[in-house]
């Protein structure tokens, strides 16, 4: 781990986490690459036993709201959610090395994160409303839509 760089894990916080594709490439722009990813992370999800509160997965890097895990941590769980995705992917290598991890401990910045996450198709240009956004948790959110991903919300609880 780089010098400085300190992550805190095992309070039961959020995290905000994001990471990019091997020199900030285009390897996830295609809705097909996209739903990949969207495949391995929720059989990530299942397998670590963590919660998925929002996501975006842009063309070049990807946000996640997630909770810690219940089997290992974070760093192992972003691990094994990198190498499956890669392992069906052409382009090599990927992804770039290591992530940004942000831990949130309060409703409010949570909520911000959330929104971060959902308006970043849109702030980037890429759509003109969120939900035309394949990739994200938008629709979820907004109308309770499943998606290929379990996102635990107000919609789900209970359930």
């Amino acid at each position: 781990m780089p010098a400085g760089l300190e992550r805190r894990y095992g309070h039961g916080h959020h995290h905000f986490v994001t990471f990019s594709c091997h020199h900030r490439q285009a390897h996830l722009a295609s809705p097909e690459s996209r739903l990949i990813f969207e495949r391995c992370l929720e059989q990530v999800r299942q397998s670590y036993g963590f919660t998925v509160d929002a996501y975006v997965v842009m063309p070049e890097h990807v946000h996640l709201l997630l909770s810690e895990p219940s089997r290992s941590n974070l760093s192992v769980v972003l691990q094994a959610l990198k190498i499956s995705v890669a392992r069906t992917m052409t382009p090599r290598p990927f992804w770039q090395h290591r992530f940004y991890d942000f831990n949130v401990f309060t409703d409010a910045k949570r909520i911000e994160k959330r929104r971060y996450i959902h308006r970043n198709p849109f702030t980037r240009g890429l759509v003109t409303h969120p939900k035309d956004w394949v990739g994200s948790s938008y629709r979820h959110w907004a109308h309770g839509e499943d998606g290929l991903v379990h996102v635990t919300s107000t919609w789900t609880y209970g359930g």
